[in-house]
C-alpha cells in the first residue's frame, strides 16, 4: 500500500504547478476574459484540493494523526476538496465552451438543463455532513466511499464527455494548437482518474490534472498567434475562427467594421508609414465601445468589433455613434487628424452566414455609388452581388458563359479600318453582365488572366477564318489588363496563343488604359518592346481619363493612342472642352502617333473630327458591340460607314 509520503509529495508537486501557472497566467495579463477568469476558477480548484491532499497526508501520519484536531482537520480537508472538486468538470466544460464560443449563458434553456447534475452534485457535496451520501469516517477515523462519490463521477463524465463533444464540433474550427492542448488535458485526466479508482491511496488525479492545465495555459490561454502585435488587436486568423465557432455553435452577433478610406495617407503624413498609426489613434474609442477581445484588424485599414447579446435597434444606435463619431477630427500628437471612414453593420448569421461572406464584406471596395458613411440592411446587398458575380466568373467557363463581341472601327474616310473586341458574360442566374462589373471583380480575384487568355483565343479563332481579312479589316483591338502583361511567363503565353492558330502579329492589335499604364512604366515598356518586335500593335485606350505622365506615356512606343469619349462630348458642350480636345489631337499628331476618338454618336461629331484630322472613329453612331455572326453581317452590308 502507498504510504502518505507519497500523498504529501503528490500533493505538493500539484499545488507548486498550479501556483505557477496562477503567477505565469497573471504575468500575462491575460485575466480580462470570460475565459481567462474561468481558467484562474480551475487553477484555484485544484491549489485548494492539493491544499486539501497535502492536509490529510500531514494529519494522518505520526505525531500528529494522536492530536485531537487531526480528525477535524482530515474531516475538513476531505470537505474542501469534494466541494471543489465536485466543480472541476462542470467548470471546465464551461471554459471549452467559451474557447469554443458556445454560450454559456444559464438563460438559454439547453444550458440550464446541462448545468442541472452540476448543481444536484454540488448541493450533495455540501450537504454531505448530515446526509453522508458521499463519504464518511468511521470510529476508527477509517475513509469510506458511498454511493454519492459515484454519482459525483458519473456527472464528472457527462462533462467530460460533453466538454469533448464541444471540442469535436469544433475540430476544424479551432487552430492546431489549441486542439492539440485540449486532447493532452482530457488524456491526463482520464489516466488520472483511472488510476484513483482503481486505487484510492493512489491520488494522482489532481497532479494530473494540473499539468494538463500546464499545456492548456501554454497553448490556449497564450494568444500570441491571435495577435497582432503592431496593432494591439486580434489579427485575421482569430477573427475567422472565431466567427467560423459562433456559426458552427449558433452563436449570434453583430459585426460592426470600420474601413478607414484615408489609411494610407493618414500614415504617410504623421506616422512616417508605420502600419500602427491609426490603431494609436483611435484604440482607446475602440477599447470603450467593446472589450479589447472583442477587435480584430483583418486587413490594415480596417476594424472589426464583434458585439453579442445585442439586437438591431441597439447595434444600430451604436454605429451611428461611431460614424458621428468620425466626421470630428482625432488629436494625435500634434495634430489633428481627418480620418474618413465607412462603418458596416451586418447580422450574423442572417446577412453574414459563413466567414467567406464576412471576408468579402471586410475586403470588397464600397460602391462609388455609394455616399453614406454608415451602411446597414439593405446597404450590404453589394456584397452579396459581389460574392455572386465572383461566383459567376468562376464558373463561366465551365457553363460557356463568356462570348465575344465586336465594335466596328472606321477610317475617317468612312472605310472600315477594324474592330474592338468586349468580353461580354451571359450568366444562367445573373443574367447579362457587363465589363464594368465583373472585370474589376476579376482583377481583385486573380481571375482576370483566364478571361484576357480567353478573348485573345477567341479573336485569333476569328482571325484564322479569314472572314475579317476578306473585309477589309486591317487589325482587331484585344484590351490588356496590364495586371496580366506584368506577370511572369506573359509573352510566352501570348505567343503560344497566337502560335496555335498561326495569325499574323500585325493583325492584333493590344489596348492598354492610360490610368493603369502609370503605375509601372518601366516594365510595360519592357513587354511592349518585345512585343512589338515580334509584330503585334499596340494602342494607349481611355486616354485623357487619367492622370499619367504625358511624356512617359509615349515613351511606351504606341502605335494608335484612342482619346476616351469624354473629351469629343465635352467639346460639344464648352470652348474649354474644344480647346481641350483640339490642343490634345495637337499633342498627339506632333509625337507621330495615329489617333482614333471613342463615343462618335452624331454626324456633326463627324465633321468636328474631320477638321481636327484624326485618322479613326469608333461609336454607337456606326455600330453598338455585336456578337460575331452579327458583326459579320454588319461588314458584309458594306465596307464604309452609314447611319444605322
Amino acid at each position: 500500500m502507498l504510504n502518505f509520503s507519497f500523498s504529501l509529495g503528490v500533493g505538493t508537486s500539484s499545488l507548486l504547478i498550479c501556483i505557477v501557472n496562477l503567477i505565469y497566467t497573471f504575468i500575462q495579463k491575460r485575466t480580462d476574459k470570460l475565459q481567462n477568469r474561468l481558467f484562474i476558477v480551475l487553477l484555484c480548484i485544484l491549489m485548494l484540493n492539493s491544499a486539501t491532499s497535502i492536509i490529510s497526508a500531514v494529519f494522518c501520519t505520526p505525531p500528529y494523526s494522536d492530536y485531537n484536531i487531526a480528525n477535524f482537520a482530515v474531516q475538513g480537508s476531505r470537505y474542501l476538496y469534494f466541494i471543489t472538486h465536485t466543480a472541476l468538470c462542470p467548470v471546465f466544460f464551461y471554459y471549452v465552451s467559451n474557447v469554443n464560443f458556445m454560450t454559456t449563458r444559464l438563460a438559454n434553456r439547453k444550458m440550464f438543463l446541462i448545468s442541472i447534475p452540476f448543481f444536484i452534485t454540488e448541493l450533495m457535496a455540501l450537504s454531505n455532513p448530515l446526509t453522508h451520501f458521499i463519504w464518511r469516517i468511521d470510529e476508527n477515523y477509517e475513509f469510506h466511499r458511498e454511493w454519492g462519490e459515484f454519482l459525483i463521477y458519473i456527472a464528472a463524465l457527462f462533462y467530460y464527455v460533453l466538454s469533448f463533444i464541444v471540442v469535436a464540433r469544433s475540430w476544424n474550427v479551432i487552430s492546431k494548437k489549441r486542439r492539440t492542448a485540449l486532447v493532452f488535458f482530457f488524456i491526463m485526466a482520464a489516466v488520472g482518474v483511472v488510476a484513483q479508482l482503481v486505487n484510492k491511496y493512489f491520488k494522482v488525479e489532481v497532479l494530473a490534472e494540473a499539468i494538463g492545465f500546464t499545456g492548456v495555459m501554454m497553448s490556449v490561454e497564450n494568444e500570441d498567434d491571435r495577435i497582432d502585435i503592431g496593432m494591439g488587436f486580434y489579427n485575421r486568423t482569430a477573427l475567422n475562427l472565431d466567427i467560423e465557432s459562433c456559426l458552427k455553435h449558433g452563436r449570434k452577433l453583430h459585426i460592426l467594421m470600420i474601413r478607414i478610406q484615408n489609411y494610407d495617407l493618414v500614415n504617410r503624413l504623421v506616422g512616417n508609414g508605420e502600419e500602427n498609426t491609426v490603431a494609436d489613434i483611435i484604440s482607446g474609442y475602440l477599447r470603450s465601445i467593446v472589450k479589447r477581445y472583442y477587435i480584430y484588424v483583418p486587413e490594415k485599414n480596417t476594424f472589426v468589433m464583434t458585439i453579442y447579446e445585442k439586437n438591431d435597434e441597439e447595434v444600430y444606435a451604436l454605429a451611428e455613434s461611431v460614424a458621428k463619431r468620425f466626421e470630428e477630427p482625432w488629436d494625435y500628437r500634434e495634430y489633428s487628424i481627418q480620418l474618413t471612414a465607412t462603418v458596416i453593420v451586418a447580422d450574423v448569421p442572417k446577412q453574414i452566414s459563413n466567414t467567406a461572406e464576412l471576408f468579402y464584406m471586410v475586403e470588397s471596395p464600397v460602391s462609388a455609388k455609394t455616399k453614406k458613411n454608415l451602411l446597414k440592411g439593405d446597404d450590404l446587398n453589394f456584397i452579396m452581388r459581389r460574392q455572386a458575380v465572383e461566383a459567376a466568373i468562376s464558373r463561366g467557363f465551365a457553363e460557356g458563359s463568356y462570348e465575344v463581341y465586336y465594335q466596328p472601327t472606321y477610317h475617317i474616310n468612312g472605310k472600315l479600318h477594324g474592330a474592338e473586341a468586349l468580353i461580354r458574360m451571359h450568366d444562367k442566374e445573373l443574367g447579362n453582365l457587363y465589363p464594368d462589373e465583373f472585370i474589376p471583380i476579376a482583377e481583385q480575384s486573380g481571375l482576370i488572366d483566364d478571361i484576357d487568355e480567353f478573348v485573345l483565343d477567341e479573336v485569333c479563332r476569328f482571325l484564322k477564318t479569314g472572314i475579317p481579312q476578306k473585309y477589309g479589316i486591317d487589325n482587331i483591338n484585344v484590351n490588356l489588363s496590364v495586371l496580366q502583361c506584368m506577370r511572369p511567363g506573359f509573352v510566352e503565353s501570348i505567343d503560344r496563343i497566337v502560335d496555335r492558330y498561326s495569325i499574323d502579329r500585325k493583325k492584333i492589335n493590344f489596348e492598354i488604359t492610360e490610368s493603369i499604364a502609370a503605375d509601372d512604366y518601366d516594365t510595360l515598356s519592357w513587354v511592349i518592346k518585345i512585343l512589338k518586335k515580334e509584330g503585334f500593335l499596340f494602342s494607349m485606350d481611355d486616354y485623357g481619363t487619367g492622370y499619367s505622365n504625358v511624356s512617359a506615356v509615349f515613351s511606351l512606343n504606341l502605335d494608335v493612342v484612342k482619346i476616351d469619349k469624354s473629351l469629343l462630348w465635352g467639346a460639344e458642350k464648352s470652348k474649354l472642352g474644344m480647346v481641350i480636345l483640339e490642343n490634345t489631337i495637337r499633342m498627339i499628331q506632333e509625337m507621330n502617333k495615329k489617333i482614333l476618338v471613342e463615343g462618335v454618336e452624331t454626324e456633326s461629331q463627324i465633321e468636328l473630327l474631320r477638321k481636327l484630322k484624326v485618322d479613326y472613329l469608333q461609336g454607337f453612331y456606326f455600330s453598338k458591340p455585336i456578337p460575331k455572326d452579327l458583326f459579320i453581317k454588319h461588314i458584309y452590308m458594306g465596307s464604309t460607314f452609314n447611319k444605322n
